[in-house]
């Protein structure tokens, strides 16, 4: 049985994660028309609770329902949905399990079609081949949009305190709203909000503090951050390790570390070298350079598929927790299982349609996987031979039952 994997982490706040394994955030799109919280999502992580990851990350929570990235994501804005919210944090309710929901706003990254108007801090539209009509140019924000932006980062983050959730993860990464700030290619503004490192870092300090001004000392706050953008003028490794210095000043409980955006979607391993796959962990150089400097824990996603390589990094302490995302879609006891010995790799298919244009922006394969968290939703198993010519049928099926019945 893997010894490192199976070890208690002590955060900076003082709470225990039970173990090293992490169920890392991924769009679930499972919300109805209204955004609300639902049965599914419930019953989705009522199973991903019994596989028994230390950390369950959930994907995007909106803070704004005027800034909604995908027509399934949750909005928790107010406490009218807080029964229900209380409902799904009590999934690991009586369990040594942490479930943190992923508070986010998409800026440039939200949806055209359910989004009257987008907002960023430039007027910088979203360019990803082939599905740039889904996008808006977006309008800068004005600065009193943008204190109103971090005070509802707090809100959202204290209300699901209430709700009974063990911790917040800030969205900072994959090219929404805090990344877009953090990039120069996308931050472009020239007032305290924009310009040097600084100042572009500025958006992300405030909404920490507002959030740990609001949830106390002992409430676990984490974040999610890029190693880079992979995109030429865009935020790079030397500007990501000093803000990760930033946050690890101010007390942050747990840094994951991921990259890329929409334009260059690496966190799924698109337009990743070979060699960089076959080593499994996508970002593990980053990791190395950054390790020594920091007092807080950090958690790395993308590539992992093998155990001894997780044991390995574990045991040269070049990370602390190991984050899995679309594994557990087809596998949702993947923890249980490794932890139990009973498993040593997993691989999942990557899907394609044969349409290059859809198969390389990542669009096929984390749709691939968005069937199997609705499998889950519904109660039923995954299907690890499903072709990915459901793919589509799948997308435009939600789509209209959204549309016609408001619900998935």
């Amino acid at each position: 049985m893997p010894a490192y994997l199976q070890k208690e982490l002590i955060l900076p706040c003082g709470a225990i994660l039970a173990n090293r394994i992490a169920k890392s955030a991924m769009s679930e799109n499972l919300s109805p028309i209204n955004h609300k919280p639902n049965e599914p999502i419930i019953r989705l992580y009522q199973r991903w609770a019994e596989g028994g990851a230390g950390l369950i990350l959930t994907g995007n929570v909106m803070v704004n329902r005027n800034a909604i990235a995908e027509p399934g994501n949750i909005l928790v804005e107010d406490k009218s949905d807080l029964d229900m919210l209380k409902k799904w944090a009590a999934v690991v309710k009586n369990t040594n399990l942490h479930l943190w929901p992923q508070i986010n706003h998409p800026g440039r990254q939200a949806m055209g079609a359910i989004n009257k108007k987008v907002y960023a801090p430039s007027a910088i539209k979203t360019d990803v081949k082939g599905l740039s009509i889904l996008f808006k140019t977006p309008q800068p924000l004005e600065e009193s949009e943008i204190l109103d932006i971090i005070e509802r980062f707090g809100n959202t983050a204290l209300i699901l305190k209430e709700a009974g959730f063990t911790g917040v993860q800030i969205h900072a990464a994959h090219g929404y709203l805090v990344s877009q700030f953090l990039s120069p290619l996308t931050n472009q503004r020239t007032d305290q909000w924009g310009g040097n490192l600084e100042n572009r870092a500025r958006f992300v300090i405030e909404i920490y503090r507002n959030i740990r001004r609001k949830v106390g000392d002992d409430f676990p706050i984490g974040i999610k951050i890029n190693s880079a953008d992979f995109q030429r003028g865009g935020f790079t490794e030397e500007e990501s390790m000093e803000v990760v210095q930033l946050l690890d000043q101010e007390g942050i409980d747990l840094i994951e570390v991921s990259g890329g955006t929409y334009e260059q979607p690496a966190m799924i391993g698109a337009n990743v070298r070979e060699s960089t796959k076959a080593r499994e962990a996508y970002f593990i150089d980053y990791v190395g350079k950054i390790r020594k400097s920091l007092k807080a824990p950090l958690m790395l996603t993308g590539g992992f598929r093998t155990v001894s390589t997780m044991e390995d990094a574990l045991a040269e302490e070049e990370l602390d927790v190991v984050g899995i995302a679309r594994p557990f879609t087809v596998y949702p006891d993947l923890a249980k299982d490794i932890l139990s010995g009973q498993l040593d790799q997993v691989s999942v298919p990557t899907p394609k349609i044969g349409m290059k244009m859809l198969d390389s922006t990542g669009f096929v394969d984390l749709k691939w996987h968005e069937i199997h968290i609705h499998r889950l939703g519904k109660g039923k198993t995954p299907n690890p031979n499903l072709g990915a010519s459901g793919v589509i049928w799948h997308n435009t099926s939600v789509m209209l039952k959204k549309l016609v019945f408001g619900r998935v």
